[in-house]
C-alpha cells in the first residue's frame, strides 16, 4: 500500500524493533497524528486464545475514566413504559416494533442498541443483521437490561463494550489526540487492566501475544505486553 508523504513522515519517529512503554507510547501518539482532524486513539490487542471453545471468548464491558471523545448514537427498544425514562437519559431513538422495521428496512444510523429483556423476542428476527455488524443486544455487555436509562448514561459517559474476534483480537478506542497524555494512559491502564483480569482460564501459553495503539490515521507503536510500567518513563 502506497503512503503518503505526512504519513512516512511519522512513521520515521518509530523504531520498528522498539517495544515501548505505555508511557513513551502515549507521547508518541501526540507526535503521529497524520490527519488534520482530531483523529481517534485505538488499542488493538492480540490474545492467546482460541476463540472456537466458547470458554476461551472474552466478552464484557468497561468504562474508561476519561471516556472516549466520541458521542455514541443509542438506540433502546423497550415497551411504552421504559421509553420515556430512555430519552430522558438521553437515548438517540427510542421505540419498539417501530424501530425493529427500521432496521429491517437497512437502517443503521447508530453505533449501539439496548434493548428490555422482554423485547430479546421480538428482535430474534434481526439477529443476522445485528449479529453481522456486532450491535446484537447481550446480557454480557450489559445491553440487555431492564434498567435502560442506568445503560444509556453509562455507555453515553464513556462505557465500551469490548469482544474478541475470530482471530483472537480485540480492537477498542479509548480516546482522541486531543486527550493529554495522562487521560490517555488512565483510559490504556483501564482497558488493559480489565482485559488481564478476564482472561480465560483455559487459555494456555502467552495471553498478552502484542499489544499496538495508534491514532487513526497513523502508524502503529507496539507495547512490550509482558512488562508494562505504568509511572514510568
Amino acid at each position: 500500500m502506497k503512503r503518503g508523504k505526512k504519513y512516512l513522515e511519522k512513521e520515521a519517529l518509530v523504531a520498528v524493533d522498539t517495544l515501548y512503554s505505555p508511557v513513551e507510547a502515549m507521547k508518541l501518539i501526540k507526535q503521529t497524528q497524520v490527519a488534520k482532524f482530531d483523529e481517534t486513539v485505538e488499542v488493538h490487542f492480540n490474545l492467546g486464545i482460541d476463540p472456537r471453545h466458547a470458554d476461551q471468548q472474552l466478552r464484557g464491558t468497561l468504562s474508561l475514566p476519561h471516556g472516549t471523545g466520541k458521542s455514541v448514537r443509542i438506540v433502546v427498544i423497550a415497551g411504552a413504559e421504559k421509553q420515556a425514562e430512555a430519552k430522558e437519559a438521553g437515548a438517540d431513538f427510542v421505540g419498539a416494533e417501530d424501530i425493529i422495521e427500521r432496521i429491517q428496512g437497512g437502517w443503521f444510523e447508530f453505533d449501539l442498541v439496548i434493548a428490555t429483556p422482554d423485547m430479546m423476542a421480538k428482535l430474534g428476527k434481526l439477529g443476522r443483521a445485528l449479529g453481522s455488524k456486532g450491535l446484537m443486544p447481550n446480557p454480557k455487555s450489559g445491553t440487555v437490561t431492564p434498567n435502560v436509562a442506568s445503560a444509556v448514561k453509562s455507555f453515553k459517559s464513556g462505557r465500551l463494550e469490548y469482544r474478541n474476534d475470530k482471530g483472537g483480537l480485540i480492537h477498542l478506542r479509548f480516546g482522541k489526540v486531543s486527550f493529554d497524555e495522562s487521560s490517555l494512559l488512565d483510559n490504556f491502564v483501564s482497558i488493559y487492566d480489565t482485559l488481564v483480569k478476564a482472561k480465560p482460564s483455559k487459555a494456555k501459553g502467552v495471553y498478552l501475544k502484542s499489544i499496538t495503539v495508534c491514532t487513526t490515521m497513523g502508524p502503529g507503536i507496539k507495547l512490550e505486553p509482558l512488562k508494562v510500567r505504568w509511572k514510568e518513563a
